[in-house]
């Protein structure tokens, strides 16, 4: 942990506890006491923070409010997921003028922007220096959300007329809702299909027409879609899955060997430092692609279908 990671981390625990011990900052921290001590003199003498040690109950704490200078932390007072969430937030929400939750937009921009605006940055600057990009998102107006929402939580059963582009048909389904999946800025809804008698995944983009049925949803349990979802690959999923082996170079080894291609992957760096992946898939569709964008640099071992596909 970095130093400016743990200086976030002890203001975060004295305002969260109140009082926090030694020993719980140094576990806290995974420090020594004089890495410590030296975090908490820079605190003081260098940002002002009013951290005093309360000798009656054994612990570090800030001192009453209006004792000393003002304590600010500097620049980004958040870590980097807090920083992508909020920011995503605040561009989500400018998008959201309308609908039924278009009165209580404004407040909550008003309560990000505070957030976003709590340290020395200003937040307009703030979002200005950090942006959200949205590759792959499709333009779809996912204007069957409300209604595919209110069926999903009625757990009522959905009629739709569904356009795959996979195999540029279009088809009439009755499906049951199970949950909503939001993935790479796109919207899918994972439900029990009636024609199919399996689960299907649906981009709400692909419902052309939709007619809410009054028959109760069938229910899946929760480990069940779990595991026929997890075992694909994207979000393509399946119940028959096959497992690619993938060879890295050595130049493209430290990039992948950080990446997260599955929740289930195996990965191990080799001893002429190539890096040798093995990922779950059922569909090879979404994995072909991630694997071609590595170009020469990744070679498919096996299985043989993958590797005359790449």
């Amino acid at each position: 942990m970095q130093e400016i990671e743990r200086i976030y981390k002890i203001d975060q625990l004295l305002h969260a506890r109140g009082l926090v011990s030694t020993q719980t900052l140094l576990a806290e921290l995974e420090v020594s006491i004089a890495t410590l001590k030296r975090d908490l003199a820079y605190m003081r003498d260098r940002l002002n923070a009013p951290i005093v040690f309360d000798r009656e109950r054994g612990g570090y704490r800030f001192a009453a409010s209006g004792e000393g200078p003002r304590y600010e932390l500097p620049g980004l007072w958040f870590n980097e997921a807090e920083a992508a969430a909020l920011v995503t937030m605040a561009e989500l929400l400018s998008g959201l003028d309308g609908g039924l939750i278009g009165p209580h937009i404004q407040p909550l921009r008003a309560r990000i922007d505070a957030i976003l605006g709590k340290g020395e940055v200003d937040s307009r600057e703030l979002k200005k220096r950090i942006r959200i990009t949205s590759p792959g998102a499709r333009r779809g107006n996912n204007a069957f959300f409300p209604a595919i929402g209110h069926a999903l939580m009625r757990r009522k059963r959905l009629h739709i007329h569904y356009y795959a582009r996979g195999t540029d048909e279009t088809t009439e389904r009755t499906v049951s809702p199970q949950r909503l999946i939001f993935y790479r800025q796109n919207w899918y809804l994972d439900a029990w299909c009636h024609v199919r008698q399996g689960l299907r995944s649906f981009a709400l983009d692909g419902i052309l027409k939709l007619d809410a049925l009054e028959d109760s949803a069938e229910d899946v349990d929760e480990s069940e879609l779990d595991n026929f979802f997890s075992g694909g690959y994207g979000i393509f999923s399946g119940s028959k899955v096959h497992w690619a082996k993938l060879r890295f170079s050595a130049a493209r080894a430290k990039w992948v060997a950080a990446e997260r291609w599955h929740s289930q992957q195996r990965g191990k760096l080799q001893k002429d430092a190539s890096y040798l992946l093995e990922v779950p898939y059922s569909d090879p569709r979404e994995l072909i692609g991630d694997i071609l964008r590595h170009g020469a640099e990744v070679d498919v071992l096996e299985p043989a279908e993958l590797r005359t596909a790449i």
